[in-house]
This record gives structure tokens, sequence and C-alpha cells, in this order.
């Protein structure tokens, strides 16, 4: 089978694509045909080994797939083969063929198409979670989400109207916050990119007051860096800030601010959450699969590239180009 692999630390120009032999299904494992393979900014890090996990070279990189499945190991019985599956891999997903573990495998909705489960359940598991499981939300209160135009950020657009907040998508161009509002967004705000000095950490939590009515009750943070201390300024009282990534680096928030607004920060690590209590993470799918039968969310793809063309797709999320989720089909 082919696959793409990352055999060396570096950027997408180091994948290569190879033949490979066909993966086995073991005890609690699954054999899944890859249809397609959502990508995400994990797979950006990970091939710079960068990420919190190294997997042993080569890999493929791809977290998260949707397919088919070829073959069950023993003890899997909740699903079989030719069954249409999605599943978190952690890595592997850019190939025709994956073993991913029984309780990282779900059944999909009939009508779901294979770009949109790949796109599905690591965006909008992790902004689930966020949302529902860390922030505490009430409805009426007011969102902020930083890098809303991405994945995960466009995913806490919609389940954040969804659940009765007020939504104020803030990106980095104008076009990224009108495709938030085109999504649900009650407002947007265009930050500035790059290192931000004084002033315009100070006007960005200017903008963030004026937006949100005199501050806001909940940030979701996918951003870090310099964006995240004054947001933090502009949070109301016993706000919530959530911790979900740091693409501009890792943030210092000095402490005094949370004892002054009374808020609070808090992690979000969907992963980790997801092995430590996978009930609570089945009832999440199960929610997250009725709000698409609803019409409540659907992912956004924004773009797909063949197998060959991986390297392309994660150059596209390097240089934070994409809006909503960019997808690798079989």
């Amino acid at each position: 089978m082919k696959a793409v692999l990352s055999k060396e630390v570096g950027g997408p120009e180091k994948l290569v694509i190879e033949d490979v032999a066909m993966p086995e299904a073991g005890k609690n494992q699954v054999l899944i045909e890859v249809k397609a393979c959502g990508v995400n900014f994990p797979d950006v890090l990970i091939i710079q080994d960068m990420y919190q996990f190294k997997p042993p070279r080569p890999f493929s990189p791809g977290g998260e797939i949707a397919g088919v499945v070829k073959a069950v190991g023993e003890g899997v019985t909740h699903v079989k083969a030719g069954d249409r599956v999605l599943a978190s891999c952690g890595n592997g997903g850019m190939a025709e063929y994956v073993v991913a573990s029984a309780h990282g495998t779900m059944a999909i909705p009939d009508g779901m198409p294979f770009e949109e489960a790949a796109a599905f359940l690591m965006t909008y598991g992790t902004s689930y979670y966020a949302l529902k499981d860390r922030a505490d939300p009430k409805k009426g209160e007011s969102l902020l989400v930083l890098g809303a135009a991405g994945g995960v950020g466009i995913a806490a657009v919609e389940l954040g109207k969804a659940m009765g907040l007020t939504v104020i998508a803030a990106c980095s161009t104008q076009e990224k916050v009108d495709f938030c509002l085109s999504k649900g967004a009650d407002k947007g705000i265009v930050y500035p990119t790059g290192d931000l000095d004084r002033a315009q950490q100070k006007q960005l939590s200017d903008d963030i007051k004026e937006a949100g009515g005199g501050g806001v009750d909940i940030i979701y943070d996918a951003v870090g860096g310099d964006y995240a201390e004054p947001s933090v300024r502009a949070m109301n009282w016993e706000g919530r800030y959530l911790v979900i990534g740091f693409p501009a680096g890792i943030p210092k928030i000095p402490l005094n601010l949370t004892l002054l607004k009374s808020c609070d920060i808090r992690g979000v690590f969907w992963g980790a959450a997801v092995a430590r209590d996978p009930k609570a993470h089945a009832q999440n799918c199960a929610e997250m699969f009725k709000l698409y039968a609803d019409g409540k969310i659907r992912p956004h793809v924004s773009n797909t590239y063949p197998l060959e063309k991986s390297a392309d797709a994660i150059r596209e999320l390097m240089d934070r180009k994409a809006m909503g989720k960019v997808v690798v089909t079989m």
C-alpha cells in the first residue's frame, strides 16, 4: 500500500510517498481502508518533532480518518467489515490503510460523506469538550474565539451558537471574519499579525471589550502568543479562559489578572480526557452527531488534496491559510 512518510525531522517538504507493508488488525484493533484523512495542526508539529508525542520514524502523519472497515481483531464487536467509520488514530492516517484502536473507532451516519467524517471528530470533539465540559457555559454568555476561522475555531463558533452563546470571532483578516459571520458568529474582530507591541495589545483588549459590551465571559484561545494577555484583560468577572493551542507561541499571563477578575484559566487536553473517561466521550459524540443530524453543525471542508499532495495540505495549515478543514482524499 502507499503511505506518506516522515523519515526525517522537518517541514512538509521532507515528506515522501512510498510503498509499505499492509498492516494487520491485532487484538482490540480495526483495519480500515482510508477514504479521507483530516489535516490538523498537530500534523504540522509532529513531523517537526514539536508535538507532545513523538512516534518512532518512519511514520505517517494524519490523526483522524474516515473509511471502510476491512477487518477487525479479537475482541472487537461494535463494528464489522464493510462498516463506514471514522477513527482517531494519533498518526498513520495519510495512507491507504491504517490500524486504529477499537475504542477510537465508531460508525458514522449513512448520510455523512467521508470528507466530512474525516473533518469531524478532532475539531468538534476538542471544541465540544472545551465548551461543554470545561467552560461551564450559560445561555446568553459571550464567547470570544481566537483563531476562529481554523478547524477547531470554526467548530467552536458553531457549537457556541448551538449552546445559546453570543459568539465573537477574532481572526487575522476580514475575509476570515466574514467567513465566521457566515457560519453564525454574531460579531467579528480583525487582529494584527506578528509580534504585538503594548499599544497593539491594548487596542486588541479594547476591541474585545467593545465587541463584548464591556467584556467577555468565555475565551477560546487557539492562538496563544501575544493575543492571550490582552484577551484575559478583556474578561468579565468570573470568566473562563480556555487554553487550546499555541501556534503563535506559548504565552505568559500575569497571574494578578486572574485575581483582579476572579477568573479561571482552564486547560483543554481533549485526547487525554477521551482516554481517561471514554464513557463521557461516547456521550459527547452521540450529542455531536445529534447536532449534525439537526443541521446545527457541519464540517466546512475548504480544500481537498489527493494523497500524493499531502505535503501541500499540511503546508496550507502551516501557513495559516486554511478556513475550516483541509482533507486528504484517497
